[in-house]
């Protein structure tokens, strides 16, 4: 089953925001801090800067394999020592939604590698992937990534990694949120 869930950024909440960067396309409004929780219909009862809505599902591209080797390696989020994180909403181009699965599938993996990539920074980068193409959102995805402090040039060399696959020829709109837990789990 399906969870959906709100980034809300505003002035309080349980991440606070260190920085926001428009990687490619538009940014993100400023915001001091960032709250994620289980989103609900009905009016924003706290003001906030911008929300973003994300739904965990099944996982796209990946073969059994993939999946397999990502849940023996990868650990939970909301680890003591992950005390950073950062979320980076995308948005890719018509052309990427216009290709046929299997060739998304051969340029997510096969030519770029993106979860072959991921693997290799496990399991000190937690993640959780959020659709949001589906829900009408400025965004396809939000991605969510949790680490310790010193893991963050790690996660630095992971994007940039990413960043310069073919996969991310398809992408017209990124931002990179980076956050700090405000209070320990």
């Amino acid at each position: 089953m399906a969870s959906t869930y709100a980034f809300s950024a505003g002035a309080h909440g349980d991440w606070r925001i260190s920085s926001i960067a428009a990687y490619r396309g538009a940014g993100l409004a400023p915001a001091e801090a960032l709250t994620i929780h289980p989103w609900e219909p009905g009016p924003i009862d706290d003001p906030t800067s911008w929300r973003l809505l994300g739904t965990v599902s099944n996982l796209r591209y990946a073969t059994r394999d993939e999946v397999a080797g990502l849940r023996a390696r990868q650990e939970g989020l909301d680890r003591r020592q992950a005390t950073h994180a950062a979320l980076i909403p995308i948005k890719k181009s018509a052309a990427w939604w216009d290709l046929a699965q299997d060739d998304r599938r051969a340029i997510f993996e096969e030519t770029s590698q993106h979860t072959a990539i991921g693997m290799e920074y496990l399991p000190a980068i937690a993640r959780r992937l959020h659709h949001s193409r589906d829900l009408g959102e400025p965004f396809d995805f939000l991605t969510w990534f949790e680490f310790a402090p010193a893991d963050e040039p790690a996660f630095d060399r992971l994007l940039a990694r990413l960043r310069a696959t073919r996969e991310w020829d398809f992408v017209e709109r990124e931002v990179d949120v980076r956050l700090v837990r405000t209070e320990p789990v």
